[in-house]
C-alpha cells in the first residue's frame, strides 16, 4: 500500500498540474498557447487489421486511441501498436472532422507510429517538446482525444527503463499517476505546453504501488521519423525472436512463440522453461538465427 506520505505528496503535485489545465496563467498567455487550443491537436484513431495479420489474436482487428497531429501536412504520432499490420486507418477530431489516414511508419524499438490524414484536418498542429528535463514531481497534462473532458492533470512519478515480455526495452521511460483510463496514444504535454511523450500502457507499478501510465518519451522520435517517413521503419533495427518470455519463480516461462519466428525454428515450445541457470538458451539460440551481431553464449541484460 502506498505511504500515507506519498498520497498527500501526490495530491500535492496534482494541484500543481491542475493549474496548468485549468489555472489562469496555464501553459501560457495567448492564443497558440491556449490549453484548449492545444488539445484540438489530439485526433481520435481507429485501425482495421486483417484477421489473418500476426497481431491480429492479440490486439485484436479494431483497434483504436489517440494521436497528436505535429504538423500542417496531417502528420500524427500515436502508438504503434494501434496501426501496426493495418489495412485502413480513419481520424476524428475534437470537433467531428474525420479523414481516412495512411500508415507512415512504426518504430519497434520505441513503440512509436505515424500516419498522416488524406484530408485537412483544421486543427493546430502540437509543436513537439522533449522529456529530457521531466523528473519526478513535475506536473503534466495527459490528454486523449476529446478537447477538454478528455484530459487531465497528472504527475510524473518514476523515470526508470522499462522491459516487455514482447522483446521490448525503453530506457528512460516516463510513469504518471494517477492513470488515465484513454492511455493508447494519449498526448503527454509538459509545462511549456508542448508535446514530451505518447501514452503506451496502464500498469500496476507506476511507483511505490500506486497505478498509472507508462509513455514513451518524444525524443525517440525524432533519430527514426525520416526513415518511418521514406521506408516506414527504422533502417536498422535489433533481431527479432519471436517468443514471448516471462520470468515466474527464477525461471523464464515461454508464453508465446510466433508462427513464423526464429524461436520457433528451434524449436521452443509454448509453456517451456528454462531455469535460472540455463535462462540465456532461449535468447542465445534464437539470436543466432537471426545472424545478429551477438554472440552465442552472450548475456541479455
Amino acid at each position: 500500500m502506498p505511504s500515507a506520505a506519498r498520497i498527500f505528496w501526490l495530491a500535492g503535485r496534482l494541484a500543481s498540474a491542475l493549474l496548468l489545465l485549468a489555472g489562469p496563467h496555464a501553459l501560457a498567455a495567448g492564443p497558440d498557447t491556449d490549453p484548449a487550443r492545444r488539445l484540438e491537436a489530439v485526433v481520435r484513431v481507429q485501425a482495421e487489421i486483417p484477421a489473418g495479420a500476426r497481431t491480429a489474436s492479440l490486439l485484436g482487428t479494431k483497434r483504436a486511441g489517440s494521436g497528436v497531429v505535429i504538423d500542417d501536412a496531417g502528420l500524427i504520432v500515436t502508438i504503434g501498436y494501434l496501426i501496426t499490420e493495418a489495412m485502413a486507418a480513419e481520424v476524428t477530431t475534437a470537433a467531428g472532422r474525420a479523414s481516412r489516414a495512411e500508415i507512415i511508419g512504426f518504430d519497434t524499438e520505441s513503440g512509436l507510429g505515424l500516419l498522416r490524414a488524406a484530408e485537412p484536418l483544421e486543427v493546430k498542429p502540437m509543436p513537439i517538446g522533449t522529456a529530457k528535463g521531466l523528473a519526478e514531481r513535475t506536473p503534466l497534462i495527459v490528454a486523449g482525444h476529446g478537447g477538454a473532458e478528455a484530459a487531465q492533470a497528472a504527475v510524473v512519478v518514476s523515470r526508470r527503463t522499462f522491459a516487455g515480455y514482447w522483446e521490448y526495452l525503453l530506457e528512460d521511460a516516463i510513469f504518471t499517476a494517477p492513470p488515465c483510463p484513454a492511455w493508447s496514444g494519449a498526448a503527454l504535454i509538459a509545462p511549456d505546453g508542448k508535446l514530451a511523450g505518447i501514452g503506451s500502457l496502464m500498469v500496476g507499478d507506476a511507483d511505490s504501488g500506486f497505478p498509472g501510465n507508462m509513455f514513451v518519451p518524444i525524443d525517440r522520435l525524432k533519430p527514426v521519423m525520416g526513415d518511418l517517413i521514406a521506408l516506414g521503419r527504422p533502417s536498422s533495427t535489433r533481431p527479432w525472436l519471436g517468443a514471448n518470455l516471462q520470468e515466474i519463480g527464477g525461471e523464464l516461462v515461454v508464453r508465446r512463440v510466433a508462427p513464423e519466428g526464429p524461436a520457433r525454428e528451434s524449436s521452443v515450445a509454448i509453456g517451456s522453461s528454462r531455469s535460472t541457470g540455463r535462462r540465456f538458451a532461449i535468447w542465445r539460440t534464437s539470436i543466432a538465427h537471426c545472424g545478429a551481431g551477438v554472440q552465442p553464449g552472450s548475456r541479455s541484460s
